[in-house]
């Protein structure tokens, strides 16, 4: 059984991004709800209780279609989420280091080419969805709950959630604020760590 993973901040320390009443809001409301109803179809599927989040979502293209259906949806919001959490500090903002910025000047040409890529990036997507960072620099989106593991890439190490409900409380319709106001809070170290050890479910 999966559970809803405790956030490594309070609610209230991501004030620089969201507001208490968001934070609440998506964590203990939305993530909790596609956490249940991935039990939901655990219990009704026993043999996927012997693999991995991540070994499901993998081989996702070879359920049947009602459980791929709820598999790609509440599984997806289940990791996309959980990641999401863990790319986020109420000490994060700045650069990053090391590897890691290497390679996004060498893919990029410097840091805030990156940013203003990744930022054009998720004002674009349209709809509901993510936008991802993998670990060679490249930016890549998905729709919905879907995840890049589901398409057979590799596993990413940056997720920013664009989906509504996101930022809706505190933003409204302004998703170029909230991404602006995102990256005040990025765990650059976090995000660093995943390039030497893959986040797994």
């Amino acid at each position: 059984m999966y559970k809803l993973p405790d956030l490594p901040y309070d609610y209230n320390d991501l004030n620089t991004c969201f507001s208490d009443e968001l934070m609440k809001f998506h964590h203990d409301k939305h993530h909790r709800a596609y956490v249940d109803k991935l039990n939901v179809t655990i219990d009704a599927n026993p043999e996927l209780g012997s693999k991995t989040l991540d070994e499901i979502l993998g081989t996702n293209d070879d359920l049947s279609d009602s459980v791929r259906t709820a598999v790609r949806n509440n599984g997806g919001g289940h990791y996309n989420h959980s990641l999401f959490w863990q790319c986020m500090s109420p000490n994060g903002g700045g650069e990053p280091n090391g590897r890691l910025s290497q390679i996004l000047i060498k893919k990029y040409g410097s840091f805030q080419k990156f940013v203003d890529e990744f930022t054009t990036t998720a004002l674009l997507l349209f709809g509901s969805g993510w936008v991802w960072l993998q670990p060679n620099g490249d930016i890549i989106t998905t729709a919905n709950q879907d995840t890049p593991i589901m398409k057979g890439l590799d596993t990413p190490i940056l997720c920013l959630d664009v989906w509504e409900h996101a930022y809706y409380l505190d933003y409204k319709n302004r998703r170029d604020e909230y991404v602006k106001a995102w990256w005040n809070v990025v765990d650059w170290s976090a995000v660093s760590e995943r390039l030497k050890k893959p986040f797994t479910l």
